[in-house]
């Protein structure tokens, strides 16, 4: 007799046909993308919602595009599916589950504005995930959308959903004792009902088949959602098996309610990790569980941040292991008990002595009068912060795309997340926090340079903590714009006891959007950006104030908030007029040696009086030096961008071929986004929070968001009349790609910005000396019009 369930398994396999047939039906389908797709939606309109899962393995078409960067394997075979000429018409609707989907979203998007692909009707609904009334009040909106563009497309009469609680007969012959049913064939199961009518669903539910018991091993398995079987299947073939799970693709697949309710379907990439081991031991308990498996699946950046809350939850009740899906010999040791893992170890304490700098570094020469006291004002005042905070004062540390201004308007203490990780990599301890990160169970390779104030927290040497040391921060902010932020910062707020706000990260989903912003969004940034974005954001700082207000018993005073915006405004101002000067002038005035401590120093002040004076003193000294003709290198042949985050422990990095080749580094993203990114004003009576909110809505899709990025640095390169770009690891290739159509010759590094060895800056040495002698050189002598 065949199992009941097998129309179910093969949709699971097979998803594709199910869709082919189902068109054949005269069925309206649509391909889902994202484990919190509102199927009550989809079935409303009458579209039958079939998942897209992507099969991983070759991506040729999508690694032409983006080639080893930007997307992980997976997010490449999502975009591979969706560039396969043979894919067909069928609708495609993205979430923003992970930020991974909104980029690959965001490259389709900018693929189709280039005229390189003609995808079928594609859209994104932008659903938040934290659980608030704001946050409901945004998704309403997002789900009145995605109703306009299914009437758009063409709606039909409502179909039925299954009855997924019949699921629950199925699910017990797992969780029973001795479990009845593999872990496998229930994680197929419930993807199969993500892909097939209700009738077929209902007719597969309503049966049971008579199935032996299964022995050994009881294992809950938490961590990176499995999109796919063959994790499962190559853990139980090991003996075990897997009688619950905590990830968006287990049981949660299914959970019902309102689609607008941020609690439904929550990703586990927007959940603190406590709660997450919450639901672990709970649960793993009730299935009655006998081990307890942690797994990172590819290139997964959220789920290495939940590890070490699972691990403190379980205290050893269980044995529990965190690895990765290619170390299945490890989890075959983890099962047969040969090898648990003992908790980690108490970090030993170091030795005073300072690392040595890498072998190639040296010091920079700064040419600029107006930085000199920029060194002494940051000791003083960090050493301010550190006595106020010591003093019992409210201390807070914010990530650099969260709002600041609030926190200076209530005159509460704030140091930036970014600064202290330049602070750290300038000081040469980078290594040593990575190793700290790694002795308290947190990962050392996921995002590091923002992990770097965890890390601080278990710095306990006082003769080696930059600065004195991080000081213990009450409040924590940040914007969710990476997989990894929540955990990291929900993290942080849980080992020093601060109050964690993270900002809801929203995406604009429109089709066709402006990608000259730097034009838009100074002055007309309130019909430029969405109004439901501005008005979730503007929200949530209501929300953050009255935190603040209540746990510090400080006033936020409208009329202090608005010089403090102006202020900003101002000095932002005055980085603009800096850049424009740079750009036009040949031989250039200055290099990124100066302009980005000159900038990023100030900007982590934004909103005094000292910053906006800085920045002024700043644009006047490099006029006067521009009107003297002063320049760095009076013999300048070779003008360079660099394009991703500064070599803030190699300052000296940058001025190595000056004198030996006339080449200059004459743009970084820190003067062209304080020039271009900042800019808000708020006259003819518009709400200064709302600007405030505006400010920040953007922050980092200049950087790395297609359609967005790729314009702009092509538009600073060629208004700075650069003749190369030098690309660190972090650079968006949607940038490196348009550079290089654009005529302008680049040189991926393949390194990050703030841990480099000494052999990696000698042959950084070699490969830039190279590239600027060849390619660079080469169109230099075009633009001076002395080529051969």
């Amino acid at each position: 007799m065949p199992d009941p369930l097998a129309p179910l398994l093969a949709a699971y396999d097979d998803p594709d046909a199910i869709a082919r047939a189902a068109l054949a039906a005269g069925r309206r389908i649509i391909r889902t993308i994202g484990a919190d797709a509102p199927r009550e939606r989809l079935l409303a309109a009458g579209y039958q919602p079939v998942r897209l899962a992507p099969t991983l393995g070759a991506t040729p078409r999508a690694d032409a595009i983006m080639g080893q960067k930007g997307l992980g394997p997976r997010g490449r075979a999502v975009l591979e599916t969706l560039l396969d000429p043979t894919a067909g018409a069928v609708p495609v609707l993205f979430t923003s589950a992970d930020a991974e989907l909104v980029q690959v979203f965001a490259t389709i998007r900018d693929l189709a504005r280039l005229g390189d692909v003609s995808p079928p009707p594609i859209a994104l609904i932008d659903l938040g995930h934290l659980p608030r009334e704001t946050t409901r009040d945004y998704n309403s909106v997002r789900l009145a959308e995605l109703d306009t563009w299914l009437r758009a497309l063409g709606t039909g009469p409502a179909l039925p959903d299954a009855d997924t609680g019949k699921l629950q007969p199925l699910d017990a012959q797992r969780r029973a004792v001795p479990a009845r049913l593999s872990g496998t064939m229930m994680l197929k199961a419930i993807g199969g009902l993500c892909a097939v009518d209700a009738a077929t669903a209902d007719a597969a539910l309503s049966h049971t088949a008579d199935r032996p018991s299964r022995d050994g091993p009881r294992i809950y398995v938490v961590g990176s959602p499995h999109e796919d079987a063959r994790l499962y299947a190559a853990i139980e073939a090991l003996g075990a098996t897997i009688v619950g799970e905590d990830h968006d693709w287990g049981r949660r697949a299914l959970e019902g309610g309102d689609p607008a309710d941020p609690a439904v379907r929550r990703p586990s990439a927007v959940t603190p990790p406590s709660e997450i081991a919450a639901r672990v031991v709970a649960d793993a308990a009730a299935c009655e569980a006998t081990h307890i498996l942690h797994l990172t699946i590819g290139s997964d950046e959220a789920a290495p941040w939940s590890a070490a809350a699972i691990r403190r939850a379980v205290d050893g009740r269980l044995p529990f292991l965190a690895t990765t899906d290619a170390a299945l010999d490890d989890i075959a040791a983890f099962l047969a008990g040969r090898s648990l893992p003992a908790p980690p170890p108490k970090p030993p304490r170091p030795a005073p002595a300072r690392p040595p700098r890498a072998a190639d570094a040296t010091r920079s020469r700064k040419s600029l009068t107006s930085l000199a006291g920029f060194g002494t004002y940051q000791r003083e005042w960090f050493a301010d912060v550190r006595a106020r905070s010591a003093q019992g004062e409210p201390f807070a540390v914010v990530n650099a795309n969260a709002p600041q201004e609030i926190l200076r308007a209530l005159d509460i203490p704030f140091v930036v997340n970014q600064w202290w990780a330049s602070i750290v990599a300038a000081k040469q301890q980078s290594r040593r926090y990575l190793g700290l990160l790694r002795t308290h169970g947190y990962p050392a390779n996921v995002e590091p340079y923002s992990a770097q104030g965890l890390a601080a927290w278990f710095d306990d040497d006082p003769d080696q903590a930059p600065w004195g040391g991080l000081p213990k921060p009450d409040f924590v902010h940040a914007v969710l714009s990476s997989d990894a932020t929540a955990g990291i910062f929900s993290n942080w707020a849980e080992e020093t006891g601060a109050a964690a706000y993270l900002y809801e990260r929203t995406v604009d989903p429109q089709w066709t959007i402006a990608t000259n912003w730097w034009e838009d969004l100074p002055d007309g940034w309130d019909t430029a950006l969405e109004p439901a974005r501005i008005d979730l954001l503007t929200a949530e700082l209501r929300d953050v104030i009255a935190q603040l207000e209540a746990a510090t018993g400080r006033l936020f005073e409208p009329t202090r908030f608005e010089a403090v915006m102006h202020l900003v405004n101002e000095q932002e101002d005055y980085y603009r007029r800096t850049r424009d000067l740079i750009a036009r002038t040949i031989p250039a005035p200055i290099g990124i040696v100066d302009s980005m401590p000159a900038t990023m120093v100030p900007q982590w002040h934004r909103g005094t009086e000292w910053a906006r004076d800085a920045a002024k003193a700043f644009y006047e000294e490099v006029a006067q030096r521009v009107a003297d003709g002063a320049s760095v290198v009076p013999d300048e042949r070779v003008r360079l961008m660099f394009v991703g985050r500064g070599m803030w422990s190699d300052m000296g990095f940058y001025q190595r071929w000056e004198e030996s080749h006339g080449a200059v580094f004459v743009w970084s993203m820190y003067l062209g986004l304080a020039a271009d990114g900042y800019i808000r004003h708020f006259d003819r009576g518009r709400d200064p929070l709302r600007a405030l909110a505006a400010r920040f809505l953007a922050m980092g899709d200049e950087l790395r968001m297609p359609s967005w990025a790729a314009p702009w640095h092509v538009h600073e390169a060629q208004t700075h009349q650069v003749d190369g770009a030098v690309a660190l690891d972090d650079a968006d290739p949607f940038v490196v790609r348009a550079l290089v159509a654009a005529g302008i010759p680049v040189l991926e590094l393949g390194v990050d910005n703030f841990a480099l060895a000494g052999d990696d800056a000698g042959a950084l040495h070699d490969r830039i000396t190279a590239f600027i002698e060849g390619p660079a050189s080469l169109l230099a002598a075009r633009r001076r019009g002395t080529a051969a």
